[in-house]
């Protein structure tokens, strides 16, 4: 049994067959999935899935890129909407220097307001960190994030950048991006973060794992990733399902496992 921790299951690039995706997930054993607010338009989206398809639970919120478009006057807005049973997280915020679609100093405050978010709501973050790591950190720090945790998604950095999320004790999320490059840093960090920490997604539209790079990924394509981190571990599938499934549960406290 397998979770996808964070999957865009609301963008278009689902329109055509989102049914067929959730059933072949649920045929590999994806049994549920968490897919992502970026926005109030699809964190609305996002919840509407949650509500119409079981697999589904969803998190609300603003990620950098459309950090230039964030109004404060939405807040009471996404409050409302954390309040559902199905929202179990905000996220997906972060930073993103990599591509910069909003200046850096609106991705930063909107960080911090989200921050905030969370706290007054009690839920987990779902963070989005790229080229910016020292910058997150130091938001996290200021906002005393750790009170709430959360999840560092698709976690980029190296071991150094890991043990210190570890030291504010978040959980790292290993995308397919794993799959692509034996010795990378990221199979280091799989290799040496305690396994109570780790966690699966597939970033689904994003990020498909070998055998399907290129392509559109699908939470069904989550147990390649899972047999990866298996190998690098030296475990058997049983032994990293029952874990990721503790983990997730651990990580996002109002996750119904269904």
């Amino acid at each position: 049994m397998w979770i996808d921790t964070h999957a865009h299951l609301e963008m278009e690039d689902f329109d055509n067959d989102r049914p067929e995706v959730i059933e072949r997930a649920l045929t590999q054993g994806v049994y549920g999935i968490i897919t992502i607010g970026t926005d109030l338009v699809s964190s609305r989206q996002a919840l509407a899935l949650a509500k119409t398809y079981s697999p589904i639970q969803a998190t609300i919120g603003f990620h950098p890129h459309e950090a230039r478009t964030f109004d404060p006057k939405i807040l009471p807005q996404l409050a409302l909407l954390a309040q559902d049973p199905l929202v179990v997280a905000i996220g997906e915020i972060g930073l993103d220097f990599y591509r910069n679609l909003s200046p850096p100093k609106q991705q930063k405050e909107t960080f911090r307001q989200m921050i905030q978010l969370a706290r007054q709501v009690s839920l987990p973050i779902v963070i989005h960190d790229r080229e910016a790591h020292r910058e997150v950190l130091t938001i996290l720090k200021d906002e005393k994030a750790w009170e709430v945790g959360g999840v560092f998604h698709c976690f980029s950095g190296d071991w150094e950048m890991a043990r210190q999320c570890l030291d504010l004790n978040f959980f790292l999320s290993i995308t397919g991006a794993v799959t692509y490059k034996k010795g990378s840093i990221l199979e280091e960090v799989v290799r040496f973060a305690p396994l109570k920490s780790l966690l699966l997604e597939t970033d689904a539209p994003y990020l498909a794992p070998h055998p399907y790079r290129g392509k559109r990924n699908e939470p069904a394509f989550l147990t390649h990733t899972a047999e990866h981190v298996a190998q690098i571990r030296g475990l058997n599938l049983a032994e990293l399902s029952q874990a990721v499934l503790e983990n997730t549960q651990r990580a996002f406290p109002k996750f119904d496992l269904l």
